[in-house]
C-alpha cells in the first residue's frame, strides 16, 4: 500500500472513531440539558412561574455585595382580602388572581435590574436596583399596575396589595436577612393600617421580634419552626 493510501486509511479510521465516540456524548448532553431544565423548573413556582424563596435570597444577597448596594430596594407584597376572593368566587378565581399578580410582577421586573418571587400564598417579594431619585415613582407605578381590576368569568375582581419597602441605604451594614425582615415588617404595618404607603423600613423594623423564626402576625407563627 502506498504512503498516500496508508495516510487516507488512518484519517478514515480516526474520523470513524471520533464520530462513534460523539454519539454517546450527544445522548448524554441531551440528557444533561433535560435534567438542567427540570432542576430549573423545580426552582420555580408552579402556578406563576416565578422563582421561589431560595433563588430570590441568593439573587438579593449577590446584589448586596455589589457596588449598587445603596440602590438596592427590597419589596414585600401581600394581597388584600385574598381570602374573600377565594370564599366568594372559588379557588380557581384565587389561582387566577395569583397568576395575574405573578405576570404583572414579572413584566415590571423584566424592564429593570430586578427579580420577583412568590414566597407562598398571596405573598410575593421583589428585589430591585432603582435610582434613588426615581425609586418611589417606579414602586408606585408597580403598585398601580398590581391594583388594576381583573375580569374573571364576567365578574370584575378588585385587586389590592400591601407593599413594604426596605432600602439597603437606610440599613447600612445589615445582612440581607435583616433587610428582608425590615421589608416584611414594613408590609405588615401597611397591611394593618399602622403605616401608610409608602413606608420605608427602619432599623427597628429590621430587628423586629419573631415567633418561631417568623415575623409576629404572619400566618404560621403558631407552628414551631423545624429544627435545622
Amino acid at each position: 500500500m502506498s504512503s498516500l493510501l496508508r495516510f487516507q486509511a488512518r484519517i478514515g479510521q480516526r474520523t470513524l472513531l471520533l464520530t462513534t465516540a460523539a454519539l454517546p456524548l450527544t445522548g448524554w448532553t441531551v440528557h444533561a440539558l433535560t435534567l438542567h431544565r427540570r432542576l430549573a423548573d423545580a426552582r420555580k413556582d408552579l402556578l406563576t412561574g416565578l422563582p421561589l424563596r431560595p433563588e430570590f435570597t441568593a439573587y438579593s444577597e449577590r446584589l448586596l455585595r455589589t457596588r449598587r448596594r445603596n440602590d438596592l430596594h427590597v419589596l414585600m407584597l401581600d394581597g388584600v382580602d385574598f381570602k374573600g376572593i377565594n370564599d366568594t368566587y372559588g379557588h380557581a378565581a384565587g389561582d387566577t388572581v395569583i397568576q395575574t399578580m405573578g405576570r404583572r410582577l414579572a413584566r415590571w421586573s423584566a424592564n429593570r435590574q430586578a427579580l420577583a418571587a412568590r414566597l407562598g400564598g398571596d405573598e410575593f417579594a421583589v428585589c430591585a436596583v432603582l435610582p434613588p431619585t426615581a425609586a418611589l415613582a417606579e414602586i408606585t407605578e408597580l403598585r398601580e399596575q398590581l391594583q388594576q381590576p381583573l375580569q374573571y368569568e364576567g365578574q370584575t375582581l378588585r385587586l389590592d396589595v400591601s407593599i413594604g419597602i426596605a432600602r439597603a441605604a437606610d440599613l447600612s451594614g445589615e445582612t440581607m436577612s435583616r433587610i428582608l425582615r425590615g421589608a416584611d415588617k414594613a408590609m405588615y404595618k401597611v397591611k394593618e393600617s399602622k403605616a401608610t404607603f409608602p413606608y420605608f423600613a427602619t432599623r427597628a423594623d429590621a430587628y423586629a421580634k419573631t415567633v418561631n423564626g417568623r415575623r409576629a402576625g404572619r400566618r404560621g407563627t403558631h407552628t414551631p419552626a423545624r429544627a435545622a
